[in-house]
């Protein structure tokens, strides 16, 4: 049995036309002598009627000041996907195709239970094969899964597995099916080397490492989510990246064995961020280590996403989302952090040049205790992350020097930088975005990757 997994993203299902063409993939797949398993997205984008932001808006519509409960929400927006999967069946039985629609934990997946960020813990496809066995195509909701505290619990809990889960549902159907190939498709050709609307003559990279793709992804780029990259490479299931409305050959994701080789992958950029940098030049020296630890914790507790995070002797910092500055500074302006040891003492944590009331009313409560030693923290709004991403590149001796002889050369502000393995990171003004993503993807030449 060849089993092949074909995702669609909500543009590829968002209408009748665009269902009739990814349904005549499928098709045609089945016709290729696959066994199609089809992984669905909520039908359409942000303002279409059945998207997953519409359905969190008609929560958050009924009172604004009153956040929905996890739970809640998430079996609310569950909703989009469970009717894309419902139509797209029905879509292929009109075209003489028995099909027959999944929800995530009627495939089989079941998750840890976290509610709007769940992960995979297992996948037991029997539901799916039995479907495969009746010559119907599965279709399976992407992007949920349930979770079962105790065995024989009813039903279980529906839970979500955050933004771009559809990808790493149809990643871990593949590796449970022991799928020969798991193909995403969406509204792009493949795997680009920067973003078409800042680069419009990017090409589409025939081959990339799941490293790299990873990379990109957790860089800013939203054509494959990172988790998905991630268990394709580590069950060494074939993944591609297609375009649902042209005959492009796509990209192909491999294993860096197969495709080696130092090279400049491509240029990537975030969303709009916003920089805090924390002054702790005034904090006693052996109380530096517990503060970071304690904004750093405060950070994962809310589930607040970091880029750029830099350490120094004097000073920590991080780069957020701007969609999730009001939580950071609801969370740690006027923070208080208390140390305990032979000399306690207590830190308050205050976001800007001038205090807010909430800073000013924790240091006036606090004052009876004694000292308070403030951390100021700088904040640098109104910028973006702009990242070179290569393979086995980025350590070799000039690479940092072109990137900002590059930069400065084109009158773009750096304004932090970062470093790993695969990638280089600029934070600079968002105004410059688009400029400083095409001097880098013409200082290195590629418009030439084929």
């Amino acid at each position: 049995m060849k089993i092949k997994v074909m995702k669609f993203g909500g543009t590829s299902v968002a209408k009748p036309e665009a269902r009739m063409t990814s349904a005549m993939r499928v098709i045609s797949a089945k016709e290729q002598g696959y066994s199609p398993v089809v992984v669905v997205s909520a039908i359409g984008r942000k303002g279409a009627p059945y998207a997953t932001d519409t359905l969190l808006n008609l929560l958050r519509e009924i009172d604004p000041n009153v956040e929905p409960d996890p739970r809640e929400l998430d079996m609310m927006i569950a909703c989009g996907e469970i009717m894309s999967a419902v139509i797209f069946a029905h879509t292929l039985k009109t075209l003489g195709h028995p099909a027959q629609a999944f929800r995530g934990g009627q495939a089989g997946i079941r998750t840890d239970g976290v509610y709007g960020n769940a992960r995979i813990v297992g996948i037991n496809p029997i539901s799916l094969l039995r479907s495969i066995e009746q010559d119907k195509i599965p279709v399976v909701c992407g992007f949920q899964g349930v979770f079962v505290l105790n065995e024989g619990d009813p039903g279980g809990e529906l839970t979500t597995l955050g933004r771009g889960g559809s990808d790493t549902t149809g990643a871990a159907i593949g590796a449970a099916l022991q799928a020969d190939a798991v193909e995403i498709y969406t509204d792009v050709d493949g795997v680009k080397t920067a973003d078409p609307d800042a680069v419009k003559e990017a090409p589409t990279l025939r081959k990339v490492t799941y490293d790299e793709v990873a990379e990109i992804a957790h860089l800013g780029a939203k054509v494959v989510h990172p988790r998905a990259a991630e268990i394709a490479m580590n069950y060494g299931i074939p993944l591609w990246v297609k375009s649902t409305f042209t005959d492009d050959e796509g990209t192909e994701i491999v294993t860096r064995e197969t495709f080696p080789g130092r090279r400049v992958t491509g240029v990537t950029h975030t969303g709009k961020l916003v920089y805090l940098q924390f002054d702790l030049i005034h904090a006693a020296e052996g109380d530096r280590a517990m503060l970071e630890s304690r904004i750093y914790e405060t950070m994962a507790k809310y589930g607040i996403s970091l880029f750029m995070l830099n350490l120094s002797p004097s000073s920590t910092g991080f780069a957020v989302p701007r969609s999730q500055y009001p939580i950071v500074e609801g969370v740690l302006d006027g923070l208080v952090i208390p140390l305990s040891g032979e000399e306690k003492r207590v830190y308050l944590v205050q976001i800007g040049s001038k205090p807010s009331r909430v800073v000013e009313t924790q240091a006036s409560l606090l004052s009876s205790l004694g000292e308070v030693c403030r951390i100021p923290t700088l904040l640098t709004e109104g910028c973006t992350m702009v990242s070179l991403v290569g393979h086995e590149y980025m350590q070799q001796p000039g690479v940092f020097l072109d990137v900002l002889s590059t930069l400065v050369g084109g009158q773009v502000t750096v304004l932090q930088t970062s470093d790993s393995d695969y990638s280089l990171s600029c934070l600079v003004p968002e105004a410059d975005t688009n400029r400083a993503v095409k001097l880098l993807h013409d200082r290195f030449k590629l418009a030439e990757v084929s």
